[in-house]
């Protein structure tokens, strides 16, 4: 998932955030402001650095270049906006964008009453990195007048405006300040978006799905009737949007996203041949499952089949998960084997704890279940 994505990246980055960084940072800003006090500025970046995640440090970078740059706030982004032009030090492709966080935190932390200016660096910072958390600023404390701006960007030549428009926009963009407004009525949202929905980038399309997959949390048959409506004469790329943004729906076992994908709400059809092995298995390792799938139909079906894995939580209290599986097409009469693996395998976001798992497929909007193992903690020697 993107939140999973930010925090393994959140972790590997912050370290980038480091007295390195803010010189050249301070080389970056020296050509074009050659008052800018280096030293100054490189101590107060890397003052108590240790001791803050990757967002943070970005915030407090922003706070050193607010104490070295001219109190102007248009001069100083003006500043920052020429040091683009500074070309920097090879360093990884990782970086390379990070590099810009403490300017788009600059311009959400100090622009918000200098409207134009603002929108002038985000645009450009855009290009360079993403404007999607520092844009959200705006639309809190004048909505209309940034959602104007973001109307005219829906055309702009360059793909990381238009994936602006359409991420910084998002209701509930992990890691951001959320928009209530949007989460409350996203009809200003839907109108950005209708606009990107055959956006010839997927990298933009991306974002419109994603956009669309956080509607749906708070008003899931609105969603579905906009992916109703654009699956008339969709093109392939428009379909996997559909399928991209109606992904949590259909995990949340949702009628009318699953009809829409093709999937009948009572599938005509029985499980055979279950099996789970290892019945006993140890925290990190891989579970495997496999059955048949049997039609009982006269006809043939589209179906999606996923599983549901209920599991013990920290405190021991049971809690679900959904997992993507397959979706299959089953002729009439027909039986077809599925298996898939379960992993054990602790990641940033998910943690795995002893005690029973036990596991359901649910395929069209019908629960199955399918069996059970037990979890148990590796024995050490």
């Amino acid at each position: 998932s993107r939140n999973g994505q930010w925090c393994v990246m959140a972790a590997q980055l912050k370290d980038f955030f480091d007295e390195r960084l803010a010189e050249r940072i301070a080389r970056s800003i020296k050509p074009v402001y050659v008052e800018f006090p280096v030293e100054t500025f490189v101590a107060e970046a890397t003052k108590g650095l240790s001791q803050l995640e990757l967002l943070d440090r970005g915030k407090h970078f922003a706070d050193a270049l607010a104490k070295t740059l001219p109190r102007e706030y248009e001069r100083a982004v003006d500043i920052l906006l020429r040091s683009v032009e500074v070309p920097l030090e090879k360093e990884g492709a990782a970086m390379s964008s990070f590099f810009y966080l403490p300017h788009v935190t600059f311009v959400a932390k100090w622009g918000l009453e200098h409207f134009d200016a603002s929108m002038r660096a985000q645009y450009v910072f855009t290009q360079k990195f993403t404007a999607e958390f520092s844009i959200r600023y705006f639309i809190l404390q004048d909505a209309s007048r940034t959602l104007a701006v973001l109307h005219s960007w829906t055309n702009d030549p360059n793909e990381h405006v238009r994936r602006l428009v359409s991420e910084g926009t998002r209701p509930r963009l992990p890691w951001a300040v959320r928009l209530p407004q949007f989460i409350k009525n996203p009809a200003p949202v839907l109108e950005l978006i209708e606009k990107l929905r055959d956006d010839p980038a997927l990298y933009v399309r991306r974002s419109v799905a994603n956009n669309l997959n956080d509607i749906a949390k708070d008003h899931p048959d609105l969603v579905v009737e906009v992916c109703k409506r654009w699956s008339q004469g969709a093109s392939a790329e428009r379909k996997w949007i559909i399928g991209h943004a109606l992904r949590w729906l259909v995990k949340s076992g949702h009628v009318g996203a699953i009809q829409l994908l093709g999937g009948g709400t009572k599938p005509k059809i029985r499980i055979e041949s279950m099996a789970i092995t290892p019945a006993k298995a140890t925290l990190g390792s891989t579970v495997s499952m496999a059955f048949d799938l049997v039609s009982e139909g006269k006809k043939s079906q589209e179906l999606v089949v996923d599983y549901v894995m209920h599991h013990p939580g920290a405190t021991g209290k049971m809690r679900s998960k959904v997992f993507k599986l397959r979706r299959v097409k089953l002729e009439a009469g027909e039986r077809l084997r599925l298996e898939g693996r379960i992993s054990l395998v602790d990641r940033t976001i998910r943690k795995h704890h002893p005690g029973t798992y036990r596991i359901d497929l649910r395929i069209g909007g019908t629960d199955f279940p399918l069996g059970s193992f037990e979890a148990v903690v590796a024995k050490t020697r």
